[in-house]
């Protein structure tokens, strides 16, 4: 199976890779630092990204991802193009009588995040199951492709 189809999409935390393009560097030092900065601004935040680890065996892809605080009514898990995509809103539920905050650092709000399957995937082989706020997809992986000898004829 090849590495890269099931790296998740739209983040560089899943799998660290060496990156010799100066220009892809670039773009990920400026990624990290805007997050460093954005990561205390309500409504900027982009740390309420599950923290996910994707793991292969012989017959299926296996995928945790963390989601403290979350229950099966909050999550939602699509399959659409080979794409699947876990979203989830974890609601802000403080009240605020006669409180006034010194530190404030748990993530609140939408997240969505999204892992490329190999193709072929049978949709209806996916599972999934949350416990304790980690929610487990299991994706069987499909049956590899014989290769078929063409025969060739001569032209008349």
């Amino acid at each position: 199976m090849n590495a890269k189809s099931v790296i998740p999409v739209g983040t560089q935390r899943a799998i660290a890779r060496r990156e010799t393009n100066p220009f892809s560097l670039l773009q990920q030092e400026i990624d990290r630092l805007f997050e460093g900065v954005t990561r205390n601004i309500p409504g900027l935040a982009t740390t309420n990204m599950p923290s996910m680890d994707i793991s292969e065996t012989d017959k299926a892809i296996e995928i945790t991802a963390e989601l403290p605080g979350l229950e099966k009514k909050d999550v939602e898990l699509n399959v659409a193009d080979n794409l699947l995509t876990i979203r989830g809103e974890k609601k802000n539920e403080r009240e605020e009588k006669n409180k006034d905050y010194h530190l404030v650092e748990r993530s609140y709000g939408a997240f969505s995040r999204s892992v490329e399957l190999p193709a072929g995937v049978k949709v209806e082989d996916i599972t999934a199951e949350i416990a304790n706020g980690v929610l487990k997809v299991t994706v069987q992986k499909p049956a590899p492709r014989q290769a078929k000898q063409i025969e060739i004829k001569s032209a008349a």
